[in-house]
């Protein structure tokens, strides 16, 4: 069950739901970045920000100032692919350097419908192959939230057709991994929601996949997941998208993938990004994860 301050917070989250959906995709876009810029003002004393450019797109890293370690994450943001910008990922990004003690990329790609499929697939790409140019993959892990963490499947998918090593393991929170929409919680969870609506849902689908939306780059629960790395997963019970979680970690156990997955009682889609407890052990847990899959390796060279 909830922590007495996630529900009231859940519901504090509820009362700005119809406001942003109102707004359309520039409210959300506006949302999400005023979020990451206050995040990441918490971690300016934690975390240091360098800008790392890409012809195609804006990347930056976060590097935590105390305890780092070695190895590298590649972070993708959410945002259902129409929404957020190297100013939201720097936010979450921080906090995942923090709390990992681990050189994070973030990678603003490029979004819809100014960009559909494949521009995010590609500036994805772009920055894993950047990363495989400082260092081997057993030393690199990937990690998104909401269609970010779809699209690290995705990456992965695309990695495995193009022969390029996979990395050391997946860390995704609610990822959005079918575009269609099909899953029994899109209707289950329709009230209990507190941030989602499966209407604008599909619109951002259709901005970014068109009507190709069972390809396994765009809604990778349709892939095929054997010898994939290990993978953490985290979802709310109370999220549209929970199914998508359950699905894809079914798909990665029948392939024989090793795959973790934590469904949190009575919370909400990303509710790793609100700072409640649920969050924090969850936090604690990817700490852990990535220390059992980087170890002592060394670190990734001067950008980072």
């Amino acid at each position: 069950m909830a922590k007495l301050i996630s529900i009231l917070l859940r519901a504090q989250i509820r009362m700005a739901k119809p406001l942003i959906k109102k707004g359309g995709i520039e409210a959300s876009r506006k949302s999400q970045d005023n979020l990451g810029k206050w995040e990441a003002k918490v971690l300016e004393d934690k975390v240091d920000f360098r800008a790392r450019p890409f012809s195609r797109f804006r990347a930056a890293w976060a590097v935590p100032r105390e305890a780092r370690q070695s190895g590298a994450i590649l972070y993708l943001h959410g945002g259902a692919y129409t929404a957020g910008t190297l100013e939201y990922a720097r936010g979450f990004g921080g906090v995942l350097a923090h709390a990992t003690h681990r050189s994070v990329l973030c990678a603003g790609y490029r979004l819809a419908p100014e960009h559909p499929f494949p521009a995010a697939l590609e500036d994805a790409l772009d920055a894993y192959l950047y990363l495989l140019s400082k260092m081997d993959a057993r030393h690199i892990l990937l990690a998104g939230e909401s269609a970010g963490g779809g699209l690290c499947y995705a990456l992965a998918l695309r990695l495995r057709e193009l022969g390029h090593p996979l990395p050391a393991g997946i860390i995704a929170l609610s990822p959005w991994t079918d575009l269609t929409c099909s899953g029994a919680s899109y209707e289950e969870n329709l009230r209990r929601d507190p941030t989602l609506y499966r209407d604008s849902l599909l619109e951002s689908a259709r901005c970014y996949g068109g009507m190709d939306l069972e390809n396994p780059l765009i809604s990778p629960v349709f892939g095929s997941f054997a010898d994939f790395p290990p993978s953490l997963l985290f979802a709310g019970t109370y999220e549209l998208l929970r199914d998508d979680s359950i699905r894809l970690a079914d798909r990665l156990e029948r392939a024989g993938s090793p795959c973790e997955l934590h469904l949190a009682e009575g919370m909400w889609h990303v509710y790793v990004l609100f700072g409640v407890p649920e969050a924090k052990e969850a936090l604690a847990r990817m700490e852990t994860f990535a220390a059992e899959l980087l170890g002592n390796t060394p670190f990734p060279g001067e950008d980072a």
